[in-house]
């Protein structure tokens, strides 16, 4: 037996990259995982599918139209444009705040009737470009502030509610996944130079991080956890 072993876990962007990673773990720890994605093809057979477009609101609330009890969310689901604020394109501007924002904001907002009496965790990946603006940052880095400020929120109302629903943030710095591909799309070879001059973090290290939230015990709650790669400068 494992600390979630029989828990019931709902894992957003968990076809691919952190998500997918993710829902590997918990599913080695003997959890249930209810995996929300667009692919439901590429989900592992033992995660069980929610179709949906995290851009629709609509699609969003059907999500927990008939949701049961769960033991915790995970919203690993994010978009990535190099989009700048001076020249960016308006509708990478409005996906990236559906997804990044408003889709995680509602999965938050209705998951907590799905909670029991007794709590549970919600986790929200960030980023480092959600604790410093780089230089590329553009409109992505706004949207991760906004997903910690969101978190920091979500925490202090609840407490003051007294609800032991916990909730906490990872801000991974670049990590390896499908999302890059998007946000250097029209850069590739700065990607390529990227990968060949630095190792990236895996998804399997950001999924790490989450679960060592997820598997803390009760009364030990953790905030945020930053990480990145050791050969990342900042």
């Amino acid at each position: 037996m494992t600390p979630l072993s029989g828990k019931t876990f709902l894992v957003t962007g968990a076809s691919s990259g952190i998500g997918a990673a993710l829902c590997g773990r918990l599913l080695g720890q003997g959890a249930n995982v209810l995996g929300v994605t667009r692919r439901p093809a590429l989900l592992h057979p033992d995660v069980s599918p929610i179709v949906a477009d995290l851009t629709s609101r609509e699609d969003v609330s059907a999500i927990f139209t008939q949701l049961g009890k769960i033991d915790g969310l995970v919203n690993c689901a994010g978009v990535a444009y190099l989009s700048r604020i001076t020249d960016g394109n308006p509708q990478d501007w409005e996906e990236m705040w559906r997804v990044n924002v408003m889709a995680l904001t509602l999965c938050c907002q209705f998951s907590l009737k799905h909670f029991p009496k007794t709590g549970g965790r919600i986790v929200n990946v960030s980023s480092m470009s959600g604790h410093r603006v780089p230089p590329t940052g553009g409109f992505y880095a706004p949207t991760k502030f906004a997903v910690r400020a969101i978190t920091d929120a979500l925490r202090s109302e609840l407490k003051a509610s007294r609800s032991p629903i916990q909730v906490a943030c990872v801000s991974p710095g670049f990590v390896d996944t499908p999302l890059l591909d998007n946000y250097f799309r029209g850069r590739e070879d700065t990607l390529s130079q990227t990968r060949a001059g630095m190792k990236m973090l895996e998804p399997e290290d950001v999924a790490h991080g989450i679960m060592t939230i997820l598997t803390a015990p009760p009364h030990v709650e953790i905030g945020d956890i930053l990480l990145r790669s050791s050969d990342q400068m900042a």
